[in-house]
């Protein structure tokens, strides 16, 4: 074969090669596109794994967030979206409602340790082992919970709800790769809280007396009569070895169950 039909070919070859690249790049960016726009999408979106083997350039991290508040959950969906590499796919109010999304197959879940409903954040996390967990917990309010999640560290990330943004994005990053994410200050106050001799139920109703709350308005807020609520302050009050609820809140804060 002479010089000129082999410069041909290899041209051929080159531009086929190039011209596949490009193919791929432009599906990618058209998935990325149509990931832009919330619902159905949603559901069929799956990593963009061609772009990064084509340009180098980092997939999209997916990210599940549940937080109780509805002011908070917006804020850290705002501070998660301006990432580029970044995108919240859910945001949810309810534990059992992380399950279901489950299905969509987030890379990470940015989850509250007080996400109400009917799975307890222990189970949870358990129930997502082997996904990115990432939980934000509040070093001012270490409580029982705390403890039961710093033992599952390092298969889920812990970090304070005093973190940086900075420091958040890297560690949904760090978390979808698999990498460690503990904050050490938490784990150590965790443990210095010990075991509580208080039921999750009985934390729950301390926690609104220590707003002022009434045993009439406790009630209310957690569907059960006075009379519940009057019983198990006395058996906090007992298992505290405390004379008021004043104490008994005192105890309870000062030893991190509440």
């Amino acid at each position: 074969m002479g010089g000129t039909d082999r410069f041909t070919t290899a041209w051929n070859r080159l531009s086929g090669a190039v011209s596949a690249a490009l193919s791929r790049v432009v599906r990618a960016v058209r998935s990325l596109s149509r990931h832009g726009c919330r619902g159905p999408a949603i559901a069929a979106w799956q990593p963009v794994d061609e772009a990064t083997d084509v340009m180098g350039a980092e997939a999209v991290i997916r990210v599940a967030l549940g937080h109780h508040g509805t002011l908070v959950r917006g804020a850290l969906a705002a501070v998660l979206a301006r990432e580029n590499d970044l995108d919240v796919v859910a945001e949810l109010d309810r534990s059992e409602d992380v399950l279901q999304v489950a299905g969509r197959r987030p890379d990470v879940f940015l989850l509250d340790p007080q996400l109400p409903g009917r799975i307890r954040i222990e189970e949870l996390c358990r129930k997502l082992a082997g996904r990115g967990v990432l939980v934000l917990i509040d070093h001012e309010a270490i409580a029982a919970t705390s403890l039961a999640l710093v033992k599952q560290a390092p298969r889920i990330g812990l970090i304070a709800t005093d973190a940086t943004t900075d420091l958040l994005v890297q560690a949904v990053r760090d978390v979808a790769k698999g990498l460690p994410v503990v904050d050490v200050r938490l784990a150590v106050a965790a443990l210095k809280a010990g075991d509580n001799p208080l039921t999750d139920r009985e934390c729950e109703v301390l926690r609104h007396v220590t707003t002022g709350a009434t045993a009439q308005e406790v009630a209310r807020t957690l569907s059960l009569s006075a009379g519940t609520v009057r019983n198990y302050l006395s058996r906090i009050l007992a298992k505290t070895g405390s004379r008021s609820r004043i104490e008994a809140i005192r105890k309870a804060q000062d030893a991190g169950w509440i």
